[in-house]
């Protein structure tokens, strides 16, 4: 499963899902999504925007997480 680390780093820096979208160029509902890790598509422009005002790799922003398998 893909997951958003945005609220970690908001956190971490301070920053606001407002200030993260009107610095980032972004519409506030997306931010607001990947900040509660609710969005299921990613698109890459927004994701360009929000490393470009973050100063951090994709990879920092996303990651990827296995899932247990059910226990019978």
């Amino acid at each position: 499963m893909i997951r958003s680390r945005l609220k970690e780093i908001a956190d971490s820096r301070g920053l606001s899902i407002r200030q993260i979208a009107t610095g980032a160029g972004i519409h506030f509902e997306i931010a607001r999504r990947m900040y509660n890790d609710t969005m299921e598509r990613y698109p890459r422009d927004m994701l360009d925007k929000l490393c470009e005002f973050l100063g951090v790799e994709v990879g920092d922003l996303l990651e990827r997480r296995k899932e247990s398998p059910p226990v019978d």
